[in-house]
């Protein structure tokens, strides 16, 4: 009987293990729908773009040793080492942003309408001339957040608000119009920015954003611009609602810059190529003020001044730690010379970067204007007893005085 019950059972069984093979085949190989091919696409390509082939080879033709290396020392030039008044050369770039009203990017909602608009340009992770070297390492999976006030809110849809709010009615639902105003008063920039809100929190944080008309229609429409950027962006799309999906579309809106930051970039670059033969390191390239203060944490030289050059898009670092000394004069003298012309302003940074900062029409700030934004770059307000007295701007000729600096010996804030 247990035999005759035995041989009944185990054609079912196989049956049904057929069965589940064919749906798993089906379910896993036929086509998807656009989100999950969107999904899977995205994945890829965004991975694509920093490990193909190419990329690797680029990085290791980088970082390999140098064959019969130029025998001469390092010669930093005083055009790459900091001004007298060491708050002058954030004060430069902080003037040309008033000079030129330029905007800046708070957050990846700014970056995406910058693309759209065509403000911004996106960066190849490598050419036959650069390859893009560390470039959103810092970029995490989470939410899209419109910057706001030195806090992140978070952003959604009508439909994502309604379910966001029931969610958070579900987990606390007799929370008094009073504990939310508490609430509110509680919640500050410090206290967001290191730990998790709790649902009081986050009710009072959407109420304030999300109750008042205005700011709601421009927090949907800011989560538009991002949807639609999503949709299509560098030959691909993304899934904002994957985590996966927003890390790479992270990544792949940091490696933007404007274009004429990154025509100078490419004129580097090619020079450097065609003398040595290998593709130059390029660090980091636009950097909102929301990603400018989480790089923050790892990098002590990311400035927080209300104006990071790095925010502009004008701005790009070139790594320098695989160059030889050779190297590393040959691209000095490049970038000195263009400092010369009035088209940058550049700095040889202690953490191994040459942060260039090139002026939007090719053309040096006025010294009474870079005078003017010394308290914005971080300088301390002048004594009562100097105030009606001018700022003397540090003359190139005492730059050229000084002695010159060890190899990576001295510390740069930007």
């Amino acid at each position: 009987m247990k035999e005759t019950a035995k041989q009944l059972v185990t054609p079912v069984v196989l049956s049904v293990a057929g069965a589940v093979a064919v749906w798993a085949a089906l379910h896993f190989t036929a086509p998807k729908s656009v989100t999950r091919e969107a999904t899977a696409t995205s994945i890829s390509n965004s991975i694509s773009s920093f490990d193909s082939d190419r990329w690797r080879e680029a990085v290791e033709k980088v970082k390999a040793d140098r064959v019969n290396p130029e025998t001469v020392a390092l010669d930093v030039p005083p055009e790459m080492r900091h001004y007298e008044d060491r708050h002058w050369f954030l004060a430069t770039q902080v003037a040309e942003v008033k000079k030129n009203n330029i905007q800046r990017c708070q957050d990846f909602v700014d970056v995406a309408k910058m693309l759209k608009r065509g403000e911004m340009v996106a960066v190849p992770a490598v050419t036959d001339d650069y390859v893009l070297l560390g470039v959103g390492a810092r970029a995490d999976d989470g939410a899209f957040t419109k910057y706001e006030d030195d806090q992140p809110v978070p952003l959604y849809d009508e439909a994502q608000l309604r379910d966001e709010n029931a969610r958070l009615s579900g987990l606390r639902p007799n929370v008094s119009g009073s504990a939310k105003a508490k609430t509110a008063k509680q919640t500050d920039k410090q206290k967001m920015a290191s730990q998790p809100l709790s649902v009081n929190e986050q009710q009072a944080l959407l109420g304030q954003y999300y109750n008042q008309p205005a700011s709601r229609q421009q927090l949907f429409a800011d989560y538009d611009s991002l949807q639609s950027l999503a949709r299509s962006f560098r030959g691909r799309a993304y899934d904002i609602s994957s985590p996966t999906d927003r890390q790479a579309m992270k990544i792949a809106m940091l490696s933007s810059l404007r274009p004429q930051a990154l025509k100078l970039l490419e004129e580097i670059a090619r020079d450097y190529r065609q003398k040595y033969d290998r593709p130059l390191p390029v660090s980091s390239l636009v950097r909102p003020e929301q990603y400018q203060h989480t790089l923050r944490r790892y990098n002590r030289a990311a400035t927080t001044i209300d104006t990071p050059p790095h925010s502009t898009g004008l701005a790009f670092d070139i790594d320098y730690r695989y160059l030889s000394a050779g190297e590393q004069n040959f691209v000095m003298g490049e970038l000195a010379r263009m400092k010369d012309a009035g088209r940058i302003e550049v700095l040889r940074e202690r953490n191994a970067n040459y942060h260039v900062f090139v002026f939007l029409a090719g053309v040096r700030p006025a010294d009474d204007l870079i005078t003017a934004s010394l308290q914005d770059a971080g300088a301390p307000p002048p004594e009562a007893d100097n105030a009606n007295k001018p700022l003397a701007k540090p003359t190139r000729a005492a730059e050229k005085a000084k002695e010159k600096p060890a190899n990576s010996k001295r510390r740069v804030k930007r």
